[in-house]
C-alpha cells in the first residue's frame, strides 16, 4: 500500500539514502469537525454576527443554490483539505450532497449524520428524513468510512428526538455543538437570551419549553452515555463548573470525551475565543477542527494552528500537534491506521516549514509529502 509505513529505524540503522527535511515532519492532519457540505457559502454569511444571526443565515441561504455549484463547491474544498495535509475528517451531513465526491475515498471520512428539530410534534418525521440520509450512506461504510447520528444542538434536539437517535449512539462516535454562544445556557437555565429571539424569526411555537436551572451541558449530557466517543464542538462558553459536573458522569460510563476547537470560525462567529486553559486545566483531551467555509476563511488546520499558537503562546508546539493528529484519530476510531508514525500504519507525512523561533507562527507553511 502507498505510504504504509514498513518500520522505524535509528539514523544509524537506515542506510545511507536519507532524506533530510527542514521543519517539523508530522502525521496527516485530522480535522474532527467540517461541514463540507456548505463549503458553496464562502463568503457568503458576514462576520462577526453572532451565533444566532448566523444559524438563522445557513438556513434561509443554504438552498440558494445550483446543485453543479455546490457539488463543484465540495470538490474543491476536498481538494485544499488534501493540499493542506488533512487526511481524515469527521463531517457533519444534512443530506447527501458530499456522497458522490466521498465515494472518490480521497479522504478518510467519520459521516456524522446531524439531527435536528426543536418542536416534539416534528420529532418522529426529522429523525425518518434524517435515517434516510444515514441509509444512503451506509453504503460508504469501508476502510475510508464511517457513520452514525449526531444531534446538531441542545437548543435545537427535543427530548422525543434525543430518545429515538439513542439507541445508535452504542460504541460509536457521536458528536454534538456545544456552548457556542453564552445565549445556550440563559435558554436552558431560565428560558431568557437570544435563542427566543431566533425561534421567533423561525416562526417555531417555544411555549412546551420548560428550563432546567442547570447549564446546556448539564441538561443533555446523559443522553449521550452510551456512545463509546463524544465529541463536543466549540465549547467556547463552557464553564468550570461544566467540567467539574462531567468529570462525575464519566466516571460512571466508560467512554472518552473529546474537546473539539474551531478558533477560527470561533473568531469568525462570535469573535472570541474558546477557555483552552481551562480545558487543559482539567486534563482535557482536545482535538481540533476547522468548522465550514461559511464560518471560516479557510479549511486549513495549519491555520488554527498559527491562531492557537498566537493567542496561547505557552502551549508547546508537540502539544498542539498532538490535538491536530492523534488526538483527532482517537476521537474518530481512526488510530489503528491514522494519528502516528508506527509500523503498518498509513497515516500520510506533512512537513511544517518556515517555523518561527522554532514554533508555528505566521508565515508557516505546510506540505504534503505523502
Amino acid at each position: 500500500m502507498h505510504g504504509k509505513i514498513i518500520d522505524t529505524v535509528h539514523e544509524t540503522e537506515a542506510g545511507s539514502d536519507i532524506q533530510r527535511f527542514n521543519g517539523i515532519l508530522s502525521p496527516g492532519f485530522i480535522n474532527a469537525h467540517c461541514h463540507l457540505e456548505l463549503s458553496h457559502m464562502k463568503g457568503i454569511i458576514p462576520e462577526k454576527t453572532g451565533l444566532i444571526d448566523f444559524v438563522f443565515n445557513i438556513v434561509t441561504q443554504r438552498n440558494k443554490f445550483t446543485e453543479d455549484d455546490i457539488l463543484q463547491a465540495i470538490a474543491n474544498a476536498e481538494d485544499e483539505m488534501i493540499n493542506n495535509g488533512i487526511v481524515a475528517v469527521g463531517d457533519i451531513c444534512n443530506n447527501t450532497s458530499t456522497f458522490i465526491q466521498k465515494q472518490k475515498q480521497r479522504l478518510q471520512y467519520y459521516n456524522f449524520i446531524e439531527v435536528s428539530g426543536w418542536l416534539p410534534h416534528i420529532a418522529e418525521t426529522r429523525f425518518n428524513k434524517s435515517k434516510e440520509f444515514y441509509d444512503a450512506f451506509s453504503q460508504l461504510i469501508t476502510y475510508n468510512s464511517q457513520l452514525n447520528f449526531a444531534p446538531h444542538a441542545p437548543y435545537s434536539v427535543s427530548e422525543e428526538l434525543w430518545n429515538l437517535m439513542k439507541p445508535y449512539f452504542n460504541d460509536k462516535t457521536t458528536t454534538i455543538h456545544n456552548q457556542e454562544t453564552k445565549f445556550e445556557d440563559d435558554l436552558f437555565i431560565n428560558a431568557t437570551g437570544d435563542f427566543i429571539r431566533m425561534y421567533e424569526m423561525m416562526g417555531l411555537n417555544n411555549s412546551f419549553f420548560k428550563p432546567s436551572g442547570k447549564s446546556s451541558i448539564q441538561t443533555y449530557f446523559h443522553h449521550l452515555q452510551n456512545a463509546k466517543n463524544v465529541l463536543l464542538v466549540h465549547n467556547t462558553f463552557i464553564k468550570e463548573d461544566d467540567l467539574q459536573k462531567i468529570n462525575i458522569e464519566l466516571k460512571e460510563h466508560k467512554q472518552q470525551l473529546f474537546f473539539c476547537l474551531c478558533v477560527n470560525a470561533n473568531k469568525f462567529i462570535e469573535d472570541t475565543l474558546p477557555p483552552v486553559d481551562l480545558l487543559k486545566k482539567y486534563g482535557c483531551s482536545i482535538v481540533l477542527g476547522t468548522d465550514s467555509l461559511a464560518s471560516n476563511w479557510s479549511l486549513s488546520m495549519l491555520d488554527e494552528l498559527i491562531t492557537l499558537q498566537e493567542h496561547f503562546p505557552a502551549i508547546a508546539t508537540q502539544e498542539l500537534l498532538q490535538w491536530a493528529t492523534s488526538n483527532g484519530s482517537i476521537a474518530l476510531q481512526m488510530q489503528e491506521n491514522l494519528g502516528s508514525f508506527a509500523k503498518n500504519k498509513n497515516p500520510g507525512i506533512i512537513i511544517i516549514e518556515h517555523l518561527v523561533n522554532g514554533k508555528i507562527g505566521n508565515g508557516s507553511t505546510v506540505k504534503k509529502l505523502i
